[in-house]
């Protein structure tokens, strides 16, 4: 928060793409919410968000002063988080992806036509209906483009620079590029820890083309980035 967060994101069960394993309600929870209340605490003016597709988990943490649920299947693994979601006012982030815990973020479900922009839409725009089926409002949604889950550094490229189409679904649009794979493709960079430059020129350039929220690992840095990109951006609008 001191280097410029705007929010706080915590989850308890990892999507990384070697031995990602899934965790059971319980032991999420234990993971989870001790952290969401301590969070809420200390910083009541910032908004956060819990990382999870598991109706029990959100809802725990809703009730504990969480206002958002990022749900990494958007709304695939667990169909009734949209109603969770709703009775408790929150906020959604979508993310594309396919598959279940264990395999996203891999190449398992990394099979596209001629258009895989098109088809990431697609799948987010169903991912839409069934929450504004759940009852939640238009300006509660976020879509996330899901770069690297079910994707190869191909086609994460292609959805950061076609996010244009993802913002024309007409709900803000988050991306997590952070120390991702495909950075390290392109920069040879094989320490992900060591990718945060890599990360800031994506963020920068999604940021032009239409992405408006951020989800970093090194705050300040991004933070620093992201703003000088968007004053950028303001100036020429003001022409």
């Amino acid at each position: 928060v001191e280097e410029g967060a705007d929010g706080l994101d915590d989850g308890g069960e990892s999507t990384r793409p070697q031995g990602a394993e899934p965790v059971g309600v319980a032991e999420e929870t234990l993971r989870v919410l001790p952290v969401v209340r301590e969070l809420a605490r200390r910083f009541p003016e910032t908004p956060i968000s819990v990382d999870t597709t598991k109706t029990a988990v959100a809802a725990a943490a809703l009730s504990e002063g969480a206002t958002t649920v990022n749900d990494v299947s958007a709304f695939r693994l667990d169909p009734s988080m949209g109603e969770i979601c709703a009775s408790h006012g929150a906020a959604v982030i979508l993310m594309h992806s396919r598959g279940g815990v264990s395999d996203m973020a891999t190449f398992v479900h990394a099979s596209y036509g001629e258009d895989p922009v098109g088809e990431m839409v697609g799948e987010l725009r169903e991912a839409v209906a069934r929450a504004r089926e759940a009852g939640i409002p238009p300006g509660a949604i976020v879509v996330d483009p899901g770069i690297g889950f079910a994707k190869r550094p191909a086609h994460s490229l292609r959805a950061l620079a076609e996010l244009p189409r993802f913002a024309a679904l007409g709900h803000a649009v988050m991306v997590g590029v952070s120390r991702k794979r495909f950075i390290g493709e392109i920069t040879g960079v094989t320490e992900p820890t060591e990718r945060m430059h890599g990360t800031n020129g994506a963020n920068v350039l999604a940021l032009a083309r239409g992405a408006r929220l951020f989800r970093v690992h090194e705050v300040r840095p991004a933070r620093h980035a992201l703003d000088v990109a968007w004053a950028i951006v303001a100036a020429g609008d003001a022409r």
